[in-house]
This record gives structure tokens, sequence and C-alpha cells, in this order.
């Protein structure tokens, strides 16, 4: 398996770049940011992810092994594959993406082309507890500070930020702003699960 490579940008497109080492190009997918900053003649080194399939092999390339990492945590989601685990990291940074899934910001991640709802939804759900945010900012945002209260009550009650999110996100626009209220629809949300 191929972990890493080191060479010369020969080409790049826009979906791709090729990199020349020792004599053999090979044809990376990089996050479109990343993409953007290689220019033909540039010596680099990326960090690979290698997909073998039955009918073709392909290397997603990468900046750091922390990224390599959250492409990998993507593509364990159900119904994630290479190419929609990368646009997610082309269209929001490394830590913007680990701060929209801690947070449950579902509004957020759903804006990212080829990511509707239910794909944002099960995101949020599957990856709950497995993203490192250490050094993130993780805001309530799925509510706004009208629903920071409700979020501090549900994760009070041993709900994670993701889960609280969740449950707020899917409280109908219409629902009364009663506190207690808005409790029980949050608390029906988790016994549809």
């Amino acid at each position: 398996m191929i972990a890493l490579i080191s060479g010369t940008v020969a080409a790049s497109s826009g979906d791709f770049v090729i990199v020349e080492t020792h004599g053999v190009g090979y044809q990376l997918f990089l996050p479109k940011p990343l993409l953007a900053s290689t220019v033909d003649g540039d010596t680099v080194r990326f960090f690979i992810y290698h997909v073998i399939r039955e009918d073709a092999q392909m290397l997603y390339g990468f900046e750091s092994l922390n990224q390599r990492a959250l492409f990998e945590q993507l593509l364990a989601v159900s119904g994630i594959g290479p190419k929609v685990a990368l646009n997610l990291l082309s269209s929001l940074s490394p830590n913007d993406l680990r701060t929209a899934l801690a947070s449950g910001d579902i509004t957020r991640l759903s804006k990212v082309p080829g990511i509707g709802r239910k794909t944002a939804e099960r995101m949020v759900l599957e990856l709950k507890g497995k993203i490192d945010v250490r050094g993130l900012a993780v805001t309530a945002s799925a509510g706004g500070s009208r629903d920071s209260e409700l979020i501090d009550i549900l994760m009070g009650l041993g709900y994670s930020a993701a889960e609280a999110n969740a449950a707020v996100a899917h409280i109908p626009a219409d629902a009364s702003e009663n506190i207690d209220d808005r409790i029980r629809l949050a608390l029906r949300y988790f016994g549809g699960l």
C-alpha cells in the first residue's frame, strides 16, 4: 500500500495532480484548496490514502496525517465514498469540518454539494465521540443562542453535543418558545432513534 509520495508536480488538472518520483508519475486526487496551491514544477510531499478496487486503483493525497485520518473517518460513514469525503474536505477546512461534526451543525454540513440533510445527520450520528475536538471551539450552533440553554440541559442529561444539536435541529420552527416544551420535543427526538 502506498502511504507517502514525494516528488515534483509534472502536471495538474481541475481534479488531480500528477507527481513524478523516480521516473514514475502518480495521479493524485487532492482537496481543492491543496490542489489550488500546487504549481507545475513544485517539489511536494503528500500523505496517501490508497483505494484498491476490482476495476481501478486511486490515490488521494493530503498535506498531513491528520487530514488523511479525517478522510478515513468520513469513509467509515455508510454512504460516504472517497469522492464525497474529498468534496467535504474541499468545501470545509479540516478544523471547520471537525467543529461542524462535533457540534452537530447539520445546516453547515448539508450546504456542502452532494451532502443532503439525511447524509449530514448520519455523519453526525455515526461519528459522534470519534472526532478529535482538542483545540477546536465547539459551539452550540444548530439552534443559535436561543437554544444554547436547551443544548446545555441536554448535555447535562448525558447527551453529547452532536446529539443535543441534532435534537434541537429537529424541533419544528413553529414550536413553542417555552423551555419545558422544547425539552419535551428534544427528548421525543431521542425516543424515536
